[in-house]
């Protein structure tokens, strides 16, 4: 990790996952310890920042360049950023990694079937019924990551024990590469 900037961690997962709740957990826990923190929530930019973007290939990666353009600014100022975005093709993340330093990958897994139960806005009902289209895990493909740093499972995990696994990581991360004054994880 480089001292001088912040950790990105990158939840991606499908809607209803579970990544902005464990996103908010974390900045919680990361504000309580002192930390400068901010979360980028997909929803959020895509209402401002990347307004007027549709669901295409070219328009989700355009989202993502954007989002990580945001968290690298953030990031190499020394704030911890959490962005949380489906971020559903490989080819996306690996930009993401390529372009920001720290950038760590939190890949929220969940069953569809587990986050079609949990979608109070019906998306995925509008996306079956071909209301929505371009819908991830629907009509649209989630290409899992292949090597994520870590793996958070929130159909079985409880969402404590899925925070704690992400505090851990950053501890001993910063702990790899000497950085652990001022991180206050401990």
């Amino acid at each position: 990790m480089n001292s001088t900037y912040g950790s990105v961690l990158w939840f991606t997962g499908l809607s209803g996952a579970g990544k902005t709740t464990t996103a908010q957990s974390v900045e919680k826990k990361l504000r309580e310890r002192g930390r400068r923190v901010e979360l980028l929530d997909g929803d959020e930019l895509r209402a401002t920042v990347c307004k007027g973007l549709g669901f295409s290939r070219e328009d989700r990666i355009e989202n993502v360049k954007r989002i990580a353009y945001i968290a690298n600014l953030l990031s190499r100022n020394g704030v911890d950023v959490l962005v949380s975005a489906i971020s559903p093709y490989k080819e996306m993340r690996e930009y993401a990694r390529q372009h920001i330093p720290n950038y760590v990958e939190v890949y929220v897994k969940c069953p569809l079937h587990v986050c079609e139960m949990r979608d109070v806005k019906g998306l995925y009902a509008k996306a079956r019924s071909g209301e929505i289209q371009h819908f991830t895990g629907i009509t649209d493909p989630y290409e899992e990551p292949e090597n994520p740093e870590l793996t958070l499972l929130t159909s079985t995990g409880a969402l404590e024990q899925n925070v704690q696994a992400v505090l851990a990581y950053m501890e001993q991360a910063a702990t790899s590469s000497g950085i652990m004054k001022g991180l206050g994880l401990r």
